[in-house]
C-alpha cells in the first residue's frame, strides 16, 4: 500500500482509537490494567513487537520500566536509564518524540532488546511535567513512520491523565493498607516480651510490607559507641554476625548517628558502604528511635539495584518508631525479670536469716506450756518474737511488731533483736527492758520507723509473770474460767527520747494461760472490709482455755485465715501463747 493511503488510513482511526484510549484510562483506576489495555489499544494501529511504558523517578530522574513486552525479564528488572540517555532519556529531555530509522546507525541507542533496528519513544507529560516516556521498537529498519509518531504522542497525552490517576489511586489505597497494617504490626509487637522472639517476630512480618533479601536488627550497646547484630536474616536462613559497627561507620553507622533513614539504590557507588554481603546491591538502614535517643537500626538489602524506594523509607521509618517501643518494652521486662530473679534470690536469703533469728522452739520449763507462730504478710515480715534466758529459771518472753512490711520492716526486727540480745545480760525487767530499747533505738532513729513490743519475763519457780506494752494489743489473761485483758499500754518504741512504761505482775495458778499477739490477728479483713476483732479473739481462747497453748495459737490463725479467706493478708500475723502446766501428778 502507498504510503499516502497508509497515512490516510491511520488518519481515520486517529478519532475512535483517542476515544477507546479514553475510556481505558477512565473506566480504571489500577495502574497494571491500565497499561495492558492501551497497549492493547496501541497495537490495532501499530502493529509494534516490542513495547514498554516507563516512569520517571523524578528524584532519581531515572526512567524505569512499569510495562513492557518482548524485552527480557532481567532487562525490565534491572535496566535503569537516565533521563538524557539512549533514544527514550532523550525523549524524556527533549519533551518531545524522538524516532530512529536505524538504531544501528544511532550512538545515542541503548540495547536492551535483541536484533532491534529502529524505535519511537514519546514522552507523557501531564501539566508541563514529564511523568514517563511511550517506548515502541521493531526489528526492521524504518518500520515506524512520522505518522505514528503523530499518533502516539496524541496517544500519550491521553494516557499522561490516566497513568498519573492510576498511579495516585494506587499510592492512596497502598499507603491505606500499608497503615492499616503498621497498626496491625504495633499492636502485635508490643504484645512480645521476649527479645529474640521480638526480633524474629518483625522479621517474619516485616516481609508483609516489603519483599527484602536481607535483614538485621543492631542495638547500640552500653557504651553508645557501637552497634551490635543482635538478630540476622540471609535469603530466609537465621545467621550469626559477630562484627560490630562502629557509630558513624558505613551506611547503618551513618544512620544512627545522623538519626535518619538511608536509601542506598546502589551500593557499589556509595562510599560509605562497607562490604559484608557481596552480592548486596542495594540498602536501607532505618535508625530506631526512642525518645530521641537512638537505640538501634533496622537494616534492609537486596540483590537488586533500585530495589527499594521512598516508599519503603517512609514505610520503614514509621514502623521504626513501633519498633523502638516495642524493643525498650521488651529490654525493660527483661530487666525487670533479671531484677525479680535477683530479688527472689535476696529473698530467699533473707527468709533464711530471719527463720535463724526466730526460736526453732520454745523452751521447756518445768511449769509452763509456750506455743509461737509468726506468718509474715509478704515473703518476709516486721514481726518477731524471741525467748531469752535469764538466770535463777527465769526467761524473758518476747513478741513485736514494726511499722511498715516485707524487708525494709525485717530489717529494723533485726535491728530491734539485736538490740534485745545486747541489754539481756543485764537481765532487766520488762519495763526497764523497754526504756532501754528506746534509748538504743533513739540513737539511730530511722525516720518514719518504730516497733510495738510486749515484754514479759516469766519466774518458773514461783510461777510469776511481769509483763510491760509499748504499743501491741493489749494481752489477753485466762484464769478461772475468766478471759480478761491486761490493761498494759504504751508508746511505740523509736519514736520518743522520754518514755515510760508500766509494768504489771502476776501470781499465775495452775491452768492460767496468758496470749499475746500482734494486731495482724485483729486487722484481718473479710471481703466485706470488717475485721476479725478482738471479741473473736478472745472467745478462741475461751474456748481453748482448757488446752494447751498450741491449741490457742493454731485456733486464732485457722479462724483468723478462714475469715479473711479470698482476701490479701495485708499485715503480719503473730501469737505467742503461754499455760501454767498442773502440778505434779494432778491430772488435766
Amino acid at each position: 500500500m502507498p504510503t499516502g493511503e497508509i497515512q490516510s488510513d491511520l488518519s481515520s482511526k486517529v478519532e475512535p482509537l483517542l476515544l477507546e484510549v479514553a475510556d481505558v484510562v477512565n473506566t480504571t483506576l489500577d495502574l497494571d490494567t491500565s497499561l495492558r489495555r492501551v497497549a492493547e489499544v496501541v497495537r490495532k494501529v501499530i502493529d509494534y513487537q516490542i513495547f514498554a511504558i516507563l516512569l520517571l523517578n523524578e528524584k532519581t530522574q531515572e526512567l524505569h520500566f512499569r510495562f513492557q513486552i518482548g524485552y527480557p525479564k532481567e532487562v525490565a528488572e534491572r535496566v535503569r536509564v537516565k533521563v538524557g540517555e539512549g533514544v527514550t532519556g532523550l525523549a524524556a529531555q527533549r519533551r518531545e518524540a524522538v524516532l530512529v530509522g536505524d538504531v544501528t546507525a544511532d550512538a545515542r541507542y541503548i540495547g536492551a532488546a535483541p536484533d532491534v533496528r529502529s524505535e519511537l519513544a514519546v514522552p507523557l507529560i501531564l501539566k508541563n511535567r514529564v511523568i514517563g516516556v511511550i517506548n515502541i521498537e521493531a526489528r526492521q529498519p524504518n518500520y515506524f513512520t512520522d505518522e505514528h509518531k503523530r499518533l502516539l504522542t496524541l496517544i500519550a497525552s491521553r494516557m499522561a491523565v490516566g497513568i498519573e490517576n492510576a498511579r495516585l489511586h494506587t499510592r492512596t489505597s497502598r499507603q491505606a493498607r500499608t497503615l492499616l497494617l503498621l497498626n496491625e504490626l504495633a499492636r502485635e509487637f508490643t504484645s512480645i516480651l521476649n527479645l529474640d522472639e521480638l526480633f524474629k517476630h518483625i522479621a517474619e512480618l516485616l516481609t508483609r510490607l516489603i519483599d527484602y533479601q536481607m535483614f538485621s536488627i543492631l542495638l547500640l550497646d552500653s557504651t553508645g559507641e557501637n552497634l551490635q547484630h543482635r538478630f540476622s536474616l540471609r535469603f530466609g536462613e537465621n545467621i550469626q554476625l559477630k562484627h560490630d559497627c562502629p557509630l558513624g561507620g558505613g551506611v547503618i553507622g551513618y544512620a544512627a548517628q545522623h538519626k535518619e533513614a538511608v536509601l542506598v539504590p546502589d551500593v557499589t557507588k556509595d562510599t560509605r558502604y562497607v562490604l559484608v554481603n557481596p552480592e548486596t546491591r542495594s540498602e536501607l538502614a532505618v535508625p530506631l528511635i526512642y525518645k530521641d535517643r537512638v537505640i538501634g537500626i533496622l537494616d534492609l538489602e537486596h540483590t537488586r539495584r533500585g530495589f527499594f524506594t521512598e516508599d519503603h523509607k517512609r514505610t520503614m521509618t514509621t514502623l521504626a518508631a513501633q519498633v523502638a517501643i516495642a524493643i525498650e518494652n521488651a529490654r525493660l521486662y527483661e530487666e525487670i525479670a533479671l531484677q525479680e530473679k535477683r530479688l527472689e534470690r535476696d529473698l530467699a536469703m533473707a527468709r533464711q536469716l530471719q527463720s535463724r533469728l526466730l526460736p526453732h522452739s520454745p523452751p521447756k520449763l518445768a511449769n509452763l506450756d509456750i506455743a509461737a507462730k509468726f506468718t509474715p504478710a509478704r515473703a518476709i515480715g516486721g514481726d518477731l518474737y524471741d525467748f531469752v534466758s535469764y538466770s535463777l529459771s527465769r526467761t524473758a518472753i518476747v513478741i513485736g511488731d514494726v511499722s511498715g512490711k516485707g524487708a525494709p520492716a525485717a530489717i529494723y526486727a533485726a535491728l530491734v533483736s539485736g538490740i534485745l540480745r545486747s541489754h539481756a545480760p543485764i537481765e532487766p525487767g520488762p519495763a526497764e527492758m523497754l526504756r532501754a530499747v528506746n534509748f538504743s533505738l533513739g540513737e539511730r532513729r530511722i525516720e518514719a520507723q518504730f516497733v510495738s513490743l510486749i515484754y514479759a519475763v516469766w519466774d518458773d519457780s514461783d510461777r510469776s509473770l511481769q509483763v510491760a506494752n509499748s504499743g501491741l494489743p493489749r494481752p489477753i489473761y485466762c484464769h478461772d474460767g475468766k478471759v480478761e485483758t491486761i490493761e498494759a499500754t504504751g508508746l511505740p518504741l523509736g519514736l520518743f527520747d522520754e518514755a515510760d512504761y508500766d509494768e504489771f505482775t502476776f501470781q499465775a495458778k495452775p491452768g492460767d494461760m496468758f496470749v499475746f499477739f500482734s494486731d495482724g490477728i485483729l486487722d484481718a479483713r473479710n471481703r466485706a472490709g470488717d475485721m476479725f476483732g478482738r471479741r473473736r479473739v478472745e472467745q478462741i481462747v475461751a474456748r481453748c482455755s482448757a488446752r494447751d497453748a498450741r491449741c490457742v495459737v493454731d485456733s486464732l490463725f485457722h479462724e483468723a485465715a478462714k475469715y479473711a479467706a479470698g482476701v490479701e493478708t495485708f499485715d503480719d500475723q503473730t501469737v505467742v501463747a503461754i499455760k501454767v502446766k498442773d502440778s505434779p501428778g494432778k491430772k488435766k
